[in-house]
């Protein structure tokens, strides 16, 4: 069961906005990863809950940032409800898209799951919705994802085969690179791992 710490910055300006500390592992229905996200001052700034079916798809999404919390799933595409710091306003939202994604790094395990690409295949089409910080609001985005190639590097465990992904944003055509090792993100934009108390699990 991986376990480990990931920083996270603007990808942009690189200003820190905290860390992720986190635990992930597959199970005999999918795959499950949970988080503490804190920030740069070490104050609690949210969590993540997200459980995948053997197939990649989220069967349960819990996010928590700023008093907001958003629980969401696959069903009719993607639904989920948000609720409000207060508690008492929740909505319901639903969009036909394969998936969720956010600043949480598990998202980025979650597509390439959901995508289970092969080098040279490609490109692929997602259609994601995404919960941007700090208040979880929804947009959908479309991306495209291509696995470059996949790389066996010796280590004192063993093998360890590292994945590199270019993905883009139709809607920008930001291009970015995304380096992944099972379930376990090695680095990404806006994301590193400083942490990893053991490797990475592998996928059946």
């Amino acid at each position: 069961m991986p376990r480990g710490r990931y920083s996270l910055h603007d990808p942009h300006d690189h200003t820190p906005l905290g860390e992720e500390h986190f635990q992930c592992a597959p199970g005999p229905s999918g795959w499950r990863y949970v988080s503490r996200t804190t920030t740069p001052s070490g104050d609690d700034a949210g969590s993540v809950d997200l459980a995948l079916d053997e197939l990649g798809r989220p069967i349960r999404l819990e996010l928590h940032a700023a008093n907001w919390q958003v629980r969401g799933a696959a069903i009719d595409g993607v639904t989920w409800v948000r609720t409000d710091p207060t508690g008492t306003d929740a909505r319901e939202g639903n969009a036909p898209a394969h998936a969720f994604t956010g600043t949480s790094p598990a998202f980025l395990v979650a597509t390439s799951r959901l995508l289970r690409l092969a080098p040279g295949a490609p490109a692929t089409r997602v259609r994601l919705v995404a919960f941007t910080d700090p208040v979880l609001a929804p947009l959908t985005v479309d991306q495209s994802w291509v696995l470059v190639k996949s790389e066996a590097h010796t280590t004192d465990n063993g093998p360890l085969t590292v994945d590199e992904y270019q993905v883009s944003a139709l809607d920008t055509g930001e291009q970015h690179v995304v380096h992944i090792a099972g379930d376990v993100v090695l680095a990404a934009p806006g994301i590193e791992l400083e942490d990893l108390e053991s490797p990475p699990s592998t996928f059946r």
